[in-house]
């Protein structure tokens, strides 16, 4: 009897130790402190990643926004802030339509909607005369706001949206623009990419008219002429770039500012040899003035119209690697042919903007 009862304890205690080492199996850790079930720990959740960040914007204030940007409204300059966020490759993100100055634009349907399709399906954050149509942007709340207008920064900002205000004033401010969205969108590669195409493009243009002689040099007027306008200073650059004498150079220098207003007297005076306006109805204008027929580029039907695909590539633009081999182009045809031209078109919106243009696209694009 005594052996029966040992035999039965022994037994007992064999199934509670085999319990035991059952529950140990199915991965239980506890009261353990063996390194090998140490390193078999698994890692740190993923809700440990920061959900927010910190970035200084152009106008040197400190601004909190999500880890990721999902979606950015535009606003004020916005043919300009779109040609930035669709050239980082972040154009599915915009959330707003134009405004109604945008829309009505030649060929903002025909290019922009290329783009930003979706946008055509949204509601504008401004109204006329840049009025901020507050109802509507609340309504969306953009994880992310551009702006180059300070007014509308400190609007936005009362409330509580997250914006950043960008400034091209200088040629080279672009590429503060770009390196700094790069840091916002989590897309420094592609930053890095264009700064290189930026300086790449430069370069080589510089080498293509580089063999023009001063006396064979062109002047060109741009802007629009039948006001005696030319809007902005950065033309200035371009055209240089391009091998061309601008007229208005001398006189901007001494003025300073970013537009230049002139008199007929002043433009009979510098008789330009061609004439580059933004738009079809400022060429049809300038042919039918009088006043104007005797002036070189009108004569010899050298007035172009420069090409609208995000923007006006005269304005500013990161298109505008492509304005100075498109004038290049135009001013001097045997040392950039058309079809070398289209290879750079087809590329930069190919790379960057991730759509390919047609022939006939390219072809009406060169004009």
């Amino acid at each position: 009897m005594k052996n029966k009862t040992i035999t039965a304890l022994l037994l007992t205690l064999v199934l509670a130790l085999s319990l035991l080492a059952g529950c140990g199996g199915q991965g239980s850790t506890a009261g353990t402190t063996s390194p090998d079930n140490m390193t078999a720990q698994p890692s740190a959740p993923a809700s440990d990643a920061p959900t927010e960040r910190t970035v200084t914007d152009m106008a040197g204030r400190t601004v909190t926004l999500p880890a990721e940007i999902k979606t950015i409204g535009t606003f004020g300059s916005i043919g300009v802030l779109n040609a930035f966020v669709e050239t980082m490759g972040a154009g599915d993100k915009i959330c707003n339509e134009g405004s109604p100055s945008f829309v009505k634009a030649p060929n903002w349907e025909k290019y922009q909607y290329k783009f930003t399709p979706q946008i055509k399906n949204m509601k504008p954050f401004q109204g006329a005369d840049s009025e901020l149509l507050m109802e509507n942007i609340l309504a969306v709340k953009p994880d992310l706001c551009l702006t180059m207008d300070k007014a509308m920064t400190e609007a936005l900002e009362e409330q509580g949206l997250n914006v950043i205000y960008l400034e091209w004033q200088q040629t080279d401010d672009v590429k503060e623009c770009i390196t700094l969205l790069g840091e916002i969108l989590n897309a420094q590669d592609v930053a890095a990419d264009y700064l290189k195409y930026f300086d790449d493009m430069v370069a080589k243009a510089e080498e293509l008219v580089k063999g023009l002689k001063e006396e064979d040099k062109k002047t060109v007027a741009y802007g629009t002429i039948t006001t005696f306008t030319q809007p902005h200073v950065i033309a200035e650059w371009w055209l240089a770039q391009a091998g061309a004498v601008s007229v208005t150079a001398e006189a901007f220098a001494a003025a300073g500012g970013e537009k230049l207003t002139y008199t007929l007297e002043d433009l009979l005076r510098w008789n330009p040899d061609v004439i580059l306006v933004a738009t079809a109805a400022e060429k049809e204008a300038i042919l039918a003035d009088s006043q104007l027929s005797e002036i070189n580029a009108v004569k010899n039907g050298e007035i172009y119209i420069v090409p609208r695909i995000v923007h006006v590539w005269g304005n500013r633009t990161t298109e505008q690697p492509l304005t100075i081999m498109w004038t290049i182009n135009k001013l001097y045809p045997e040392v950039l042919s058309d079809e070398a031209l289209a290879e750079e078109i087809f590329y930069f919106y190919s790379h960057f903007f991730k759509v390919d243009f047609t022939d006939a696209e390219i072809k009406e694009i060169i004009g």
